[in-house]
């Protein structure tokens, strides 16, 4: 008999906990739901992206009235860049002292901007006016709205979370789980500010180049060579040159008198030993 009495308690105790289970899912159910019907006259979060490759004439005043343009139709400059790669350089007789530098070389420029969305297409129709040939155009759209919607009510969960938490009487040991909802909490809060930042102003990226140019310029002679005196004259510089070493070898000459007459004794004395050698034969 008790033993009946203990699995009739164990039993309802099993029915009364499933019950609540229920009852709590069903009201996170209620709660998701009422969150998507709050939502569902949520405005679409449609973040547009667009790229141009262009031909002008002038990059330098290209980048310039790309720039008025932006300014102009509520856009931000995001960055800019113009290089230039040389193909082919080289330098030819100007003057004696000078050279023509001929230098063919391609200009490239890059702008990446943002535009408000509503505006973009108009954007891109001015670009377009400036170039004198398109290359390549493209416009992307990348529908965020369900994941705009999912932070909203992750953020509102973790909101309700928080306030429990701190509802609790074991609040010393729920620190450090607040401090997490919360730092999710931000973090999806951001993640949406930044949707809507995107939704607001599109990207666009426009790199532009114009046809190869030859740069003419006159630049100074770095040929030494070309830099010596004509051939008479340098004929005279070396005729003086000559004298020079002429006279310094007859100083050095003096310098060694002494060997000069011990070689001259020599040879004298040589001819009467051969002399006197000859008598006797």
């Amino acid at each position: 008999m008790k033993k009946y009495i203990i699995y009739c308690a164990v039993a309802i105790v099993f029915t009364a906990c499933s019950q609540n289970k229920q009852a709590n899912e069903a009201a996170v159910d209620a709660s998701a739901i009422s969150i998507l019907s709050a939502d569902s006259s949520l405005t679409e979060k449609i973040i547009k992206t667009a790229d141009m490759r262009f031909r002008v004439k002038d990059v330098q005043q290209t980048k310039v009235k790309l720039a008025e343009l932006i300014k102009e139709e509520g856009g931000r400059l995001w960055e800019f860049s113009i290089q230039s790669e040389v193909y082919q350089s080289e330098k030819v007789r100007y003057s004696t002292d000078s050279l023509l530098e001929l230098t063919s070389y391609r200009t490239e420029g890059l702008v990446v901007a943002k535009i408000p969305a509503d505006k973009l297409d108009v954007f891109t129709n001015k670009v377009a006016g400036i170039a004198v040939f398109v290359d390549q155009q493209s416009m992307k759209l990348d529908d965020q709205s369900l994941n705009y919607l999912s932070n909203q009510m992750k953020t509102q969960n973790r909101e309700e979370a928080v306030a429990q938490l701190k509802s609790s009487h074991k609040k010393s040991t729920q620190i450090g789980k607040t401090v997490d909802l919360k730092d999710d909490e931000i973090d999806q809060k951001i993640q949406n500010k930044m949707i809507n930042d995107r939704v607001k102003y599109s990207d666009i990226r426009l790199s532009f180049y114009q046809d190869n140019t030859v740069k003419k310029l006159v630049v100074g002679n770095d040929n030494l060579s070309d830099y010596k005196p004509t051939f008479f004259r340098r004929l005279g510089l070396n005729v003086q040159n000559g004298w020079l070493i002429f006279k310094e070898f007859l100083l050095m000459l003096a310098n060694l008198w002494m060997l000069i007459l011990l070689a001259i004794a020599g040879f004298v004395a040589y001819r009467q030993y051969r002399k006197s050698r000859k008598l006797k034969v």
